[in-house]
């Protein structure tokens, strides 16, 4: 790795970690509204599958959100899964179910920036934190 890599500050890592944190419960808390109000499948656009997905993610993003604040590397890899598939699994939502665009897709462009960080952070912060 490179040299400034090893000396990123403390409260660098710290904030990454307690904004994707947020990040991540404000995901967590938009995907239980929709189990609460529509059950387990809120989309009745989208395949089961994809349904059953975006219901998962009350669970895993909580679950990163948590092992991030308590300063643990597993979050830094869920967050990065999560951001990961969600991204995917949205942008095919987007084009090839909706035939939309991400010029037209506000959340999906909120949705893009939040990975980016995820995944552009995760080198720095993730060898910082604990097992």
């Amino acid at each position: 790795m490179i040299g400034w890599m090893h000396h990123t500050p403390r409260w660098t890592i710290i904030s990454v970690c307690v904004i994707a944190a947020v990040l991540l419960f404000v995901g967590a808390s938009a995907h239980v509204t929709d189990l609460l109000n529509h059950g387990l499948h809120p989309y009745a656009w989208a395949p089961g599958w994809l349904n059953l997905y975006w219901s998962s993610l009350a669970l895993f993003d909580t679950l990163a959100a948590v092992l991030l604040i308590r300063g643990k590397r597993r979050g830094t890899d869920l967050a990065c899964v999560i951001m990961a598939t969600d991204l995917a699994a949205n942008w095919y939502a987007v084009y090839g179910i909706q035939h939309s665009s991400l010029a037209a897709q506000a959340g999906l462009q909120r949705l893009a920036v939040f990975a980016a960080l995820v995944l552009g952070t995760a080198p720095f912060t993730r060898r910082h934190l604990t097992n």
